[in-house]
């Protein structure tokens, strides 16, 4: 795997462990990308749910696509950037194009997702198939 940002070395090992974890694998599209946002991925009996860490960005400049069983989040984000005279001391915020794709798991409905942005978290809500989810057995008194 090419990695963006090789001095984030703690973020993309937890990213290996939460898609070694979930059978979630991914891959990213390193060439063309300035920055890479932190997700976290968590899951119930109904749903498996991705939370992007997009600060500093608006609804209009994140795009998240599902083809060919993988989904992408992309997008760009622009901070204003050290020019001299701007009074900057120390930049440390990243700005410009990311893209992160994973593959969907066989457990996922891909017709059924859905996202939400908010505060700067992008939440994508991926449901489960019906004949994944766990079923409750009556137990029969005879």
């Amino acid at each position: 795997m090419t990695y963006l940002v090789p001095t984030n070395r703690i973020a993309r090992e937890i990213d290996n462990l939460f898609n070694d974890f979930f059978n979630f694998p991914s891959y990213r599209t390193a060439d063309s990308c300035d920055f890479m946002p932190r997700v976290n991925i968590r899951e119930n009996d109904d749903n498996v749910f991705l939370t992007f860490e997009l600060p500093g960005m608006e609804k209009k400049d994140i795009k998240v696509v599902v083809k060919d069983n993988v989904l992408t989040v992309s997008g760009e984000r622009n901070f204003k950037t050290e020019e001299k005279g701007d009074g900057y001391v120390r930049t440390e915020i990243s700005s410009g194009t990311f893209s992160r794709s994973f593959t969907l798991p066989d457990t996922v409905d891909g017709e059924k997702i859905s996202a939400d942005y908010k505060n700067g978290l992008l939440e994508i809500k991926l449901a489960k198939k019906e004949e994944v989810k766990p079923k409750e057995i009556e137990v029969k008194v005879g």
